[in-house]
């Protein structure tokens, strides 16, 4: 069976001033799910959400350990490109607007 977007309630809040490190950090955010959709981890995170939050976006994954590894990677290959805001344990993606 298949995750759903409530499965994805590990999430990590980031403040990214560059566009491209926005989407560097989305694609290692793909990298780092490991199963399910690997799109979701960056879900609402596009463009237009970032620059409407004033370039704070949320990722979100399907468990503690995938956040811990895109936090660790995301450390690593872009530190000081990047800040946390905050973090969740219970904090599932948005429904989809319909």
């Amino acid at each position: 069976m298949g995750l759903e977007d409530s499965d994805y309630r590990f999430s990590i809040t980031i403040l990214v001033d560059e566009e491209p490190v926005l989407y560097c950090l989305r694609g290692l955010s793909m990298y780092a799910q490991g199963e399910g959709n690997v799109y979701k981890p960056w879900k609402n995170a596009g463009r237009e959400e970032w620059e409407h939050h004033h370039h704070v976006v949320t990722f979100h994954f399907s468990s503690p350990e995938y956040r811990r590894f895109f936090k660790a990677h995301a450390t690593e290959l872009l530190s000081g490109r990047w800040q946390m805001v905050g973090d969740s344990d219970d904090n599932p993606l948005p429904p989809d607007d319909s």
